[in-house]
């Protein structure tokens, strides 16, 4: 975010965010500990981050909560790459080429308004708690994005390039590797980046009904057991995951821009 049109000193920016952080867990602790609030019903940042601690340690629900958390980055991976791996060169083909744009359009148009945890019935039917069911919701979540980004990227590439290219020799798929990919490639990370971002919450949700472990199989079985802690501490652990992505992407958005003068 920024200011008047201008970013903040990164060490601004680290203050904000500090004292953002110290407000928020501020006052959530001060709703519990002058009784405005039940502890029964939301545990201290105190109480969550304990319990977080414990259950690094201690199985809940079959596994450590560290456990859980790689079981749910597993099937983040694996959804979130399904998902470039078919849409970023999909959307780059729909840009090269108009009758397979005319093709897929309609049918994409009509199921990305789908949302994923739409999907979470027919996973059930199809896979029941395996690992099938949440990837497909979270390729559900990450597809659109990935293909939305990279056609708009291919659609901004200079014509003349292409000419060029085709004037050289270049056939197809030689044009969408070394000419269309190239100057897409900002747009292709920015989608990538928000793709990430519902790819993870689709996930979670997806964790809600159909997995039997996973960040979100923990905060159901916490809240079978009436544990608010687990939950709080499972929600805090989706929220800090989440952000490390979105950092880690925000610097490769960063660096691709500055690679290609888009800074």
């Amino acid at each position: 975010m920024t200011i008047a049109g201008r970013a903040p000193h990164p060490r601004a920016l680290l203050l904000l965010s500090l004292a953002g952080a110290v407000l928020f867990f501020g006052g959530w602790h001060l709703l519990v500990a002058t009784g405005a609030v039940s502890a029964e019903t939301l545990p201290s940042p105190v109480a969550v981050l304990a319990t977080a601690w414990r259950l690094a340690f201690e199985p809940f629900a079959g596994h450590t909560l560290l456990e859980h958390i790689l079981a749910s980055l597993g099937r983040f991976a694996m959804g979130f790459l399904l998902a470039a791996a078919i849409g970023v060169p999909l959307g780059l083909a729909m840009g090269r080429f108009p009758l397979l744009d005319d093709i897929v359009s309609p049918i994409f148009e009509a199921l990305r308004f789908i949302a994923p945890l739409a999907w979470v019935p027919f996973a059930a039917l199809w896979f029941g708690t395996g690992i099938g069911g949440p990837v497909m919701v979270i390729f559900a979540g990450a597809f659109p994005p990935c293909l939305i980004n990279a056609y708009r990227g291919a659609k901004l590439v200079e014509l003349r390039l292409v000419e060029a290219a085709q004037t050289l020799g270049a056939g197809g798929l030689r044009i969408m590797a070394e000419v269309l990919l190239p100057g897409a490639l900002p747009s292709i990370v920015a989608g990538l980046r928000v793709s990430a971002g519902l790819a993870w919450q689709s996930l979670v949700g997806a964790e809600l009904i159909v997995a039997s472990a996973g960040v979100g199989y923990v905060m159901v079985q916490a809240q079978s057991n009436l544990a608010p802690a687990i939950v709080m501490a499972g929600m805090l652990s989706v929220g800090a995951i989440g952000l490390a992505i979105d950092v880690a992407l925000r610097r490769a958005e960063r660096l691709v821009r500055a690679r290609w003068g888009q800074a």
